[in-house]
């Protein structure tokens, strides 16, 4: 795939072909106040868990024998092989998405716009909540020996992908990053576990 987008931000850039060398399992949906057992700040067992520390997230996954997906595979996931800049393709449909413009700023029920699937299938990997990933920031080209998955380091910024903001170019378009501190919480920051294939 291409990972990256040459008209978007200043950190998205350059495009460059990303490769994976294993295949990887991504979760269907963001984890839930159910499924973590406790609620965040917005009410309902099916809602997306959220105001979660990258730790937190972190830990979560271990937990259930999983991780944090890179910010690589997320992109992966979101854009598939023909590097779409959105789940369905490359312009924005507000219906297939939760965000500043339909939301009320609430976070939704999880899979609440089945429209907006990615090509695996996965559900709100555009808008809802934002998803932390195991990514350390650091420039592109990706480059996951680069020492930017080193699983140690608790101090320096993460990435977290997907935005709830139309006032951004290109809207929440799946190549968009942010990133901050392992401690940073966010009442609409959230996540959903990886692991590879072979686990």
């Amino acid at each position: 795939m291409i990972m990256g987008h040459d008209e978007g931000r200043r950190d998205e850039r350059p495009e460059h072909e990303q490769c994976f060398d294993r295949p990887f399992w991504l979760g269907h949906m963001e984890i839930t106040n159910a499924q973590y057992g406790s609620e965040g700040p917005f009410a309902g067992t099916d809602v997306a868990r959220t105001n979660i520390t990258w730790a937190e997230a972190r830990d979560f996954c271990a937990s259930k024998s999983m991780r944090l997906p890179t910010e690589a595979e997320w992109e992966y996931a979101a854009r598939g092989p023909d590097s779409l800049l959105y789940p369905w393709g490359n312009e924005l449909i507000d219906t297939n998405v939760v965000f500043d413009r339909n939301s009320n700023n609430q976070v939704m029920p999880v899979g609440s716009r089945p429209n907006g699937a990615s090509w695996v299938g996965a559900l709100d990997l555009i808008g809802n909540a934002m998803e932390w990933t195991s990514s350390l920031y650091q420039r592109y080209p990706y480059d996951a020996n680069d020492g930017r998955e080193d699983a140690t380091d608790t101090t320096s910024p993460r990435v977290y992908r997907s935005s709830i903001s139309s006032y951004i170019d290109f809207a929440a378009s799946a190549p968009i990053r942010f990133r901050d501190v392992p401690e940073f919480r966010d009442w609409f920051l959230g996540f959903r576990c990886a692991r590879d294939a072979d686990n």
